[in-house]
């Protein structure tokens, strides 16, 4: 098949575009980061969103049979916001409609919500919606905490724990998140592109952790003894805001900390993914949380390649 992938040159994308190319496919990847280094050479075309300009990014998109949509922000800022997400993705879904494109597979987030306050939440649940009534054929998967080699948080959460003699989890650390790892979500969002069924899949790893269980399973795995404590969520966000400035990076939001405590990365549903994480953090004990991975370096720096540990 003819396939687009939002975003080959960053992290879920890339292992989309990987998947692809495995699988036989034609691959066009549209991007933001036409200057980020590209690992797939002349194998995959390329084009810019052209978001403002909707004949262009429909003239981008003429011969493909199926969109593969990774696109979106994971926190508001100056330089880019939720709503901008959101009426971007419209004009994608509606460019790909345009260009006749048969089947868009979105990857959304468990437990999307209209009436959320967390723009997140609301914001990939009125996403869901434009898709199910653009009369295309469609797919949506759900996934929670995305783990890998460029992964952020649990990467993040190693580079924490590494530095700091404790680590401190919001309230209990009682509420709940089901990871996938970035290749099985990638196999996931191939296989779907072949087929033609309208549907919502709960994207979730094979393990259930609570907060406290995967810092504790994290820290293990390291060899690290540290001091796992529940503090206050003002507390936290401070003290990450503190870390924040150090690495010049938001390293999380209100938003996420309420999201997460709302056990809004829980869903009760069968597996998709088979990859554990706590097998995958073994395995990689030796360079996770080496460095220290910024989502606002990625988010600017459109040259460089996501870090890799």
């Amino acid at each position: 098949m003819r396939v687009a992938v939002t975003g080959a040159f960053g992290y879920s994308g890339r292992y989309i575009a990987q998947e692809l190319l495995a699988n036989g496919h034609e691959v066009l990847t549209l991007t933001n980061s036409l200057n980020r280094p590209n690992p797939f050479g002349n194998r995959i075309r390329i084009a810019p969103f052209h978001f403002d300009y909707p004949k262009l990014l429909a003239g981008s998109l003429q011969g493909i049979e199926v969109l593969i949509n990774t696109y979106w922000v994971r926190f508001d800022h100056k330089l880019f916001t939720h709503a901008e997400a959101v009426a971007n993705t419209r004009a994608l879904f509606g460019a790909a409609k345009s260009a006749g494109v048969r089947r868009i597979v979105h990857v959304s987030i468990t437990n999307p919500d209209v009436h959320s306050s967390l723009p997140y939440f609301n914001g990939k649940a009125e996403l869901e919606q434009a898709l199910q009534s653009l009369g295309l054929s469609y797919c949506i998967l759900r996934p929670t905490v995305l783990f890998g080699k460029e992964d952020v948080l649990i990467n993040n959460i190693a580079w924490a724990l590494r530095r700091l003699p404790v680590f401190g989890v919001f309230g209990k650390g009682d509420y709940r998140m089901q990871p996938i790892y970035v290749d099985d979500l990638a196999k996931a969002a191939v296989q779907k592109a072949s087929e033609s069924r309208n549907e919502i899949l709960e994207a979730i790893g094979p393990e259930t952790f609570t907060f406290r269980e995967l810092v504790t399973m994290i820290a293990n795995a390291l060899e690290l003894k540290r001091a796992i404590v529940g503090i206050s969520p003002a507390l936290g966000y401070w003290s990450c805001r503190v870390v924040g400035v150090l690495v010049n990076d938001v390293v999380i939001t209100r938003e996420e900390i309420r999201g997460l405590m709302e056990n809004r990365l829980y869903v009760d549903a069968p597996a998709l993914g088979k990859t554990r994480l706590s097998e995958w953090v073994a395995r990689n004990k030796n360079s996770l949380g080496r460095y220290y991975t910024s989502e606002m370096r990625r988010r600017i720096n459109r040259k460089s390649a996501y870090q890799s540990n």
